[in-house]
């Protein structure tokens, strides 16, 4: 059966979503009862991530087989990681995760193995297949994001600039949605796409974003 690109992306995120009980974090935030120290932490996680997965989406964009289609997703990619660096330094301030601190701080390694794996991406990965892995996983972080935001107007007192960062990640995004199926349209018209492998790439960024969560969740539970 020959599928349109917007039906097997549907398709595709809905094989990946994860257990809804997967992040033991999120509930904690979202009530309201994450230590400042853990939202700190996601801050300084954050500043190492964004900046790892910038430079993994530019090189996606460089690389000789992504295609016009998929080096615009990934370049607007790259562009999305500067923007978001930028709020995330508000965010970074209301949560006492200043520079002096991030410059002490030591990153998890759990919660860099989705930087590190995205870079391995970028490397090894078909171009067309890491387009489609990634706009599926991308749901997923998307309604964490607003989850936090919401917690951190109602329970932490931040402001809008603070939280700022989140609500970026949470709201709709038409122009990534869009360049994204045209990617996955030109990968299948070509006859890039390769259904086993994306949805192996899309399960390993799943877990390894768990991991992610379930390390800042161990951090959190921490006595002190």
């Amino acid at each position: 059966m020959v599928r349109t690109a917007r039906e097997l992306l549907e398709d595709t995120t809905g094989k990946l979503a994860p257990d809804p009980h997967a992040n033991r974090l999120l509930p904690l935030i979202a009530r309201g009862a994450a230590r400042r120290s853990t939202l700190a932490a996601l801050a300084h996680e954050q500043r190492h991530v964004i900046a790892a997965d910038r430079r993994a989406f530019l090189h996606l964009a460089e690389r000789p087989d992504a295609g016009p289609e998929s080096a615009a997703f990934f370049a607007l990619l790259a562009a999305g990681e500067a923007l978001a660096q930028d709020r995330l330094g508000a965010y970074a301030v209301a949560c006492g995760a200043d520079e002096a601190r991030a410059a002490a701080y030591e990153p998890l390694a759990d919660c860099q193995a989705y930087p590190a794996y995205v870079a391995w991406l970028a490397l090894n990965g078909s171009p067309a297949d890491v387009v489609l892995a990634l706009s599926a996983n991308f749901a997923t972080w998307g309604g964490y994001c607003a989850t936090i935001a919401e917690a951190l107007r109602r329970h932490y007192g931040f402001d809008d600039e603070a939280f700022g960062f989140f609500d970026f990640f949470a709201a709709p995004a038409p122009e990534l949605e869009r360049t994204a199926l045209t990617a996955v349209q030109a990968g299948l018209d070509a006859g890039r796409i390769g259904e086993t492998e994306v949805l192996r790439y899309g399960r390993l960024l799943q877990s390894y974003e768990a991991k992610f969560w379930h390390a800042l969740w161990e951090l959190d539970q921490r006595p002190g």
